[in-house]
């Protein structure tokens, strides 16, 4: 979804296309070279994990954290991505945004995002310049100084970020309101972005309590590739994370199990300034770890990624019912959702949009679904994923998501053959089961009425 993620991987990459030519027809699949992955676990229980890559001058450096959205403490959400930005403050040996010096005056960059399930921290620098970077990385695990005054300001940052993105964005609070629609009982149902008055809550105390108890070492993954020694880069793990101490209790999972929805729902939102109405549907989905997930990922590209997608051919281009439409299968560590959405076109009714919404989702759901369309959105997923994997920092993101969300970097190289078997049985057989085997959550979205 639009607002549940800062700065979510894309599927489609920009060089995708390049690469559809050389991808396989039916009756073969993409063979592709094995992976080489040296792996460690230090005494305090930090994971390293590193890939070289000797076809590129540059090393990516990354710390994933298991801590996002689904953590944030009672009456504190958005309180995952408000710490995000505190970790770019002062540390004990670094002054305040230091990592950008860093990296930027070295030609490199750097930067972060929070989800419902981690919170990652990216630097991309020639490859000469990697054991400062893991230095850095592990300063800020061990020695980040809380103080008021940056607590402070990097608030305001955020409570700006609310603003641009929810309140002066037309749809921006119909997307924030998704995840609350989306799941009734699991902490998914708060907005990463959180919301001010939650915000402005937070106290020095919270913050201090939150690097405490997530970051650190055994709730970590250190993730290096590009062209650096794996021998070199496990030794200077050891030597700048290897002293930071383990915490005394075990981090505290909380597993939430959301109940089935029993019936569909409908429920009608407005907000100022909306050019035109919108509509949505939602449905609720499995894990990230389900092994309905690679279909899922092909069935939403199906209907609602590119020009060519169901959804924008059908209600955009065809019958210009809509401006805009997609379908976002958002899969998430413990559950997820399904969700389809449209922009109305002109004064299109919004309960005529929504039923030709509906319509299209259930039309891929049962009707015969040709192998050359298939075949296509095959290609621009696996494109995508392989242009983004050539760089080092591509690399080091489809390594971390492996190791956030199945606890294996393997399952990086695994996800790509998943994907090249999904066939279209596969593809109506996991929309029959979760979207016309389940109860639809309808919404329309309007402009609000003046008082």
């Amino acid at each position: 979804m639009l607002l549940n993620v800062i700065n979510r991987r894309r599927l489609l990459g920009a060089g995708a296309s390049g690469l559809l030519a050389a991808l396989p027809g039916a009756h073969a699949a993409l063979s592709l070279p094995p992976q080489h992955l040296f792996q460690a676990r230090l005494s305090n229980g930090l994971q390293v994990v590193v890939a070289p890559d000797e076809a590129t001058p540059t090393a990516a450096i990354q710390v994933w954290y298991q801590v996002g959205g689904r953590d944030d403490p009672p009456g504190r959400s958005g309180f995952a991505h408000l710490f995000e930005h505190m970790m770019f403050k002062a540390t004990e040996h670094m002054p305040d945004e230091m990592f950008d010096r860093l990296t930027e005056d070295v030609g490199g960059h750097n930067n972060a995002f929070t989800t419902e399930d981690v919170t990652a921290y990216q630097n991309l620098v020639p490859a000469n310049h990697a054991e400062r970077l893991i230095w850095a990385e592990a300063q800020r695990m061990a020695s980040l100084k809380l103080t008021q005054a940056a607590f402070d300001s990097e608030r305001q940052v955020v409570e700006e970020e609310y603003r641009e993105r929810v309140l002066a964005s037309p749809y921006g609070r119909l997307f924030n309101a998704l995840p609350g629609l989306a799941f009734a009982e699991h902490p998914y149902r708060r907005p990463v972005i959180g919301n001010l008055e939650e915000l402005r809550a937070a106290t020095l105390a919270d913050v201090q309590a939150f690097h405490a108890r997530y970051y650190r070492p055994d709730n970590a993954v250190l993730i290096v590739t590009g062209q650096v020694d794996a021998a070199q880069v496990l030794a200077w793990a050891q030597q700048y994370f290897g002293p930071v101490r383990p915490a005394a209790a075990a981090v505290l999972r909380s597993r939430w199990q959301e109940p089935r929805r029993a019936r569909a729902r409908h429920v009608a939102l407005s907000a100022p300034q909306v050019p035109v109405p919108a509509v949505a549907l939602q449905w609720q989905g499995p894990s990230a770890t389900s092994a309905d997930a690679p279909a899922l990922q092909v069935a939403a590209a199906l209907l609602g990624s590119g020009e060519a997608s169901r959804l924008n051919e059908a209600l955009v281009l065809r019958r210009h019912l809509a401006q805009s439409a997609g379908f976002s299968a958002d899969l998430y560590a413990q559950a997820g959702s399904l969700t389809a959405w449209a922009m109305a076109s002109g004064r299109t009714p919004v309960a005529t949009l929504q039923a030709a919404l509906r319509a299209e989702v259930q039309r891929l759901a049962r009707a015969p679904i040709a192998l050359q369309e298939l075949q296509r959105v095959r290609a621009q997923l696996l494109a995508a994923a392989l242009v983004a994997r050539q760089r080092p920092e591509g690399q080091a993101e489809a390594l971390g998501w492996a190791c956030s969300l199945h606890g294996d970097p393997a399952q990086a190289e695994r996800e790509l053959a998943q994907l090249q078997a999904v066939g279209t049985a596969d593809v109506q057989r996991v929309l029959s089961r979760h979207v016309l085997g389940g109860h639809a959550l309808s919404l329309h979205y309007t402009q609000e009425r003046a008082t």
